[in-house]
């Protein structure tokens, strides 16, 4: 991996979820690079754990379901037993789902009976979502947040441009992302006289595994919602996940970042600050 800088990790014991994922394993790539010991937590073993091989000695896959208290804690008493306290997590586990999702942009008096609408979303695909997305980050930071409490450390949550403002078809995804970078805040003020930090990374649009399928037909060329979030990305194109490291790394790195707690930083090729015209 390249890096656009390298920061001195060395004494940071990183617990990441969804570490499998395209995201965050690149992610957990970058901060070792760095030198620090890096947890990679998912509930897809084999997912973590090819990252982690591909990591080296620095890397430790876990296979933790994060909306369980006692499989995180069981992952914690692991990382611990390992490297000692952690000093660091990212909360990156999350995602979307189409039982949360409508067929159609907006409503019409005319809707047809064979469209999935607000009104026929499934109950238990919204709480899967608000669970994937809130309950995940809030067990987690309560299970390691505990060993910051002596010495302090640093949280990064993983929200989205959805945060800022909701798109169409992903209501749940909307607001449970609007919901992370909120507890972001809460626990940035929380967490403040003990010496934890905790901000958020917001990207725009990448293109990985569970929104392909929204972005690209089956042929290969663009959807149409692929042209419309393109018209709106001032930049003109997707990001890279490679243009998150630098965010990333300025944020792990407390000289460079110390003073900073409880803002979102939107990764997006200038999305959030368009107004479409």
């Amino acid at each position: 991996m390249k890096l656009p800088f390298t920061v001195d990790l060395s004494d940071k014991v990183i617990a990441l979820t969804g570490a499998g994922g395209v995201l965050i394993s690149e992610f957990a790539k970058a901060l070792a690079a760095c030198g620090a010991k890096v947890a990679l937590l998912d509930i897809n073993y084999a997912a973590a754990k090819k990252v982690a091989d591909e990591i080296g000695e620095n890397a430790l896959a876990i296979e933790t379901n994060a909306l369980d208290s006692a499989s995180l804690r069981a992952a914690k008493a692991a990382v611990n037993d390992k490297w000692g306290k952690v000093n660091f997590l990212v909360n990156g586990a999350g995602g979307n789902n189409p039982k949360a999702t409508t067929d159609n942009e907006y409503m019409t008096k005319e809707t047809a009976d064979d469209i999935k609408t607000f009104f026929k979303i499934d109950e238990a695909g919204l709480r899967f979502v608000f669970d994937l997305n809130i309950t995940s980050a809030f067990l987690t930071t309560q299970v390691f947040a505990q060993d910051m409490l002596e010495t302090g450390g640093n949280i990064i949550n993983l929200s989205s441009m959805n945060a800022f403002h909701p798109l169409t078809k992903i209501p749940a995804y909307s607001a449970a992302k609007a919901g992370i970078s909120n507890f972001t805040e809460w626990l940035a003020v929380h967490f403040a006289p003990v010496g934890i930090r905790c901000n958020a990374i917001a990207p725009g649009f990448f293109v990985g595994n569970q929104n392909r399928g929204l972005l690209f037909n089956p042929d290969g060329s663009p959807t149409a919602r692929t042209h419309k979030i393109l018209a709106g990305t001032p930049m003109g194109r997707f990001g890279e996940v490679n243009e998150l490291i630098g965010t990333l790394l300025f944020l792990a790195d407390d000289n460079a970042s110390g003073f900073i707690t409880g803002v979102v930083i939107p990764v997006d090729g200038g999305f959030n600050a368009y107004s479409g015209v």
